[in-house]
C-alpha cells in the first residue's frame, strides 16, 4: 500500500489503525517516515496517557491477554481503541502532505445579512492572522454560511480545515452543505459510526472525539456549540483540541449559548469576539411560555402526558406544524413512546395516515435507526418526535413546534432551554412556531433561559 502523507501525516496513532503489512510498515520505520511514541509518559513519577493526559483514576491495571503481562491501560480514551502499556503511538516524520491551493474553492451564491457580513469578515480575518474569535450568534442566525468566506481565502492558501462539533447528528447533518458549498474541496466526515475513519481530506468535520487521533493537523480549527456536552465539560476534549492544531492555527469558536467562562472572558476582553443577535430571516427568537401542571410528576410515573399537554395540542395555533416533545431521560421518552397512541389524531393532522408507516417515533442517543429517524421527520415522513436533549441542537426542521415536559428537570439547564427553543421558527416561511415548557415548578434555569431570549431580541430589535 502507498505511503501517502495526507493519510498519515498530522495523526497519533496505533500500530492497528496503520492499515500497513507488516513489511510496508516497518521499512517505512526504517526509513524514517514514522517515529514511535511511548502508550504513556512519566510527570513527577506520575503516568499520563499519551493520547489523553488522563492521570490517577482513569489508568487502570489488567492483565494483558497480547503480551501476557500485568499492565496500565486508560480507560479515558478507551471508546477510541485501548492504549495499553504494550502499545505505541506512531506519528509520520516522512514528506510533508501538499493541500491543494483552490482557486475559487466556494460556490454557495446566497447572500449575507449585514450582521452576518460583519460576522464573516471578523471570521476571516482571524483566519488569516491565525487568531481566536468566538462567534457568539443567535439559534438561526445562520453560522454555518458565515464561515464560508473565510474558510474560502484559507482554501485558496492551501490550507487544510477542521470543523468540530460535540455532536454525531450535527456531523452528518453538515457533510453534504459542506460539499455543495465546496464541490472541488474533499470533504470528509468523522464520527463513531462514520464509514470512512481515514480523515485524509482537506476539509474534515468532525465530532470532538475525533480530534483525539490527530496531532498538529490543521491551520484552521473550528470548534462549534462549544458550550454543549460533553464538550464543555470534558478536559479531555479540550486536550483534544490543542494538540489537533498546527503551531500557527486559527482558532475559531462558535455558541448560541455562551457559558460563563466564556461570557468573563468576553468581559476581560480576553477573548475576541463578534456578536450576531438577529436570525438570518429577521424575525426575533420565539418565546417560550409556560404551564403549570399539577400532578405531572405521578401522571408521567403512570406513562400517562400531562393533562396540560393534552389541552394545549387540541388549541395549537398551527396543527400541521411538526412537533418535538424533549423529556429529561431515556426512560421516560420509552415509557411514554407505548401510550404515544393518543397523540395519533394530532399527528394525522400533521401528516396524513396514508403518507407515513410512522407518525410517532422516539429518538435518544443509544438509538441505532436515529439518523434514518430524523431524516424521515425532515421528509415530513413523521409527524412528532418523542426525544431527549440529543435533539437539542445543530438539527434544523422549517416548520415545528416544540414542548418540554418536566422542564424544570435538571438536565434543561438554560442552554438546553434557549437551544431547545431555537428549533422553532429557523424558516423564513414559518419564523415563529411555539415553545412550551411544561412543569411542576419552574426553575432559575427556566426563567434565566426566557430572559436570555427576551434580551437578545430586545437587542436586535435596537440594531
Amino acid at each position: 500500500m502507498e505511503l501517502d502523507p495526507k493519510r498519515y501525516a498530522g495523526k497519533r496513532l496505533l500500530r492497528r489503525e496503520i492499515p500497513l503489512s507488516t513489511n510496508t510498515f516497518e521499512n517505512a520505520l526504517h526509513h524514517h517516515h514514522f517515529k514511535q511514541i511511548p502508550p504513556f509518559r512519566k510527570e513527577k513519577n506520575n503516568p499520563y496517557c499519551n493520547r489523553c493526559n488522563a492521570t490517577g483514576h482513569h489508568l487502570q491495571r489488567m492483565d494483558c491477554r497480547i503480551c501476557n503481562l500485568h499492565h496500565i491501560y486508560c480507560r479515558n480514551c478507551i471508546q477510541m481503541g485501548r492504549v495499553s502499556n504494550c502499545d505505541h503511538f506512531y506519528e509520520w516524520t516522512g514528506p510533508e502532505p501538499q493541500w491543494p491551493a483552490h482557486v475559487d474553492p466556494c460556490a454557495w451564491d446566497g447572500e449575507l445579512t449585514e450582521h452576518q457580513q460583519i460576522a464573516a469578515d471578523a471570521i476571516e480575518q482571524a483566519m488569516k492572522q491565525n487568531g481566536k474569535l468566538l462567534v457568539h450568534a443567535v439559534c438561526g442566525a445562520g453560522k454555518t454560511e458565515m464561515l464560508f468566506k473565510g474558510m474560502s481565502t484559507s482554501l485558496r492558501h492551501g490550507k487544510r480545515i477542521c470543523l468540530a462539533t460535540p455532536r454525531a447528528d450535527v456531523v452528518r447533518e453538515l457533510l453534504p452543505r459542506f460539499r455543495q458549498a465546496f464541490p472541488s474541496v474533499t470533504v470528509q466526515a468523522l464520527y463513531g459510526s462514520s464509514p470512512d475513519k481515514t480523515g485524509d481530506s482537506q476539509l474534515i468535520l468532525a465530532t470532538t472525539h475525533q480530534l483525539l487521533r490527530f496531532y498538529q493537523a490543521f491551520d484552521v480549527l473550528i470548534i462549534d456549540e462549544i458550550d454543549a456536552f460533553p464538550y464543555h465539560a470534558d478536559p479531555m476534549l479540550h486536550v483534544a483540541t490543542e494538540r489537533a492544531k498546527k503551531p500557527d492555527c486559527a482558532s475559531i469558536f462558535l455558541t448560541a449559548t455562551p457559558r460563563q467562562k466564556e461570557k468573563r472572558q468576553i468581559a476581560a476582553k480576553t477573548l475576541p469576539h463578534v456578536f450576531v443577535p438577529v436570525r438570518f430571516h429577521g424575525q426575533p427568537l420565539p418565546v417560550p411560555t409556560s404551564k403549570i401542571c399539577f400532578g405531572m410528576k405521578k401522571q408521567l410515573q403512570k406513562r400517562h402526558f400531562p393533562t396540560q399537554l393534552m389541552k394545549w395540542l387540541h388549541k395549537r395555533m398551527r396543527p400541521t406544524r411538526q412537533l418535538l416533545l424533549f423529556l429529561p431521560t431515556v426512560v421516560m421518552a420509552d415509557s411514554l413512546q407505548t401510550e404515544a397512541q393518543i397523540l395519533q389524531p394530532f399527528a394525522e393532522k400533521i401528516v396524513p395516515k396514508s403518507q407515513a408507516q410512522t407518525l410517532i417515533t422516539t429518538v435518544h442517543a443509544a438509538d441505532k435507526d436515529r439518523e434514518a429517524k430524523v431524516q424521515a421527520f425532515r421528509n415530513r415522513e413523521t409527524a412528532i418526535i418523542i426525544t431527549t436533549t440529543i435533539l437539542e441542537r445543530g438539527v434544523t426542521f422549517p416548520s415545528v413546534d416544540v414542548a418540554i415536559i418536566d422542564a424544570g428537570h435538571d438536565v434543561f439547564d438554560e442552554a438546553a432551554i434557549v437551544q431547545i427553543a431555537g428549533r422553532a421558527g429557523r424558516s423564513p416561511a414559518d419564523p415563529t412556531g411555539e415553545v412550551v415548557l411544561f412543569h411542576e415548578g419552574r426553575s432559575n434555569a427556566m426563567d434565566d433561559a426566557v430572559q436570555a431570549i427576551q434580551d437578545m431580541n430586545k437587542m436586535a430589535k435596537r440594531l
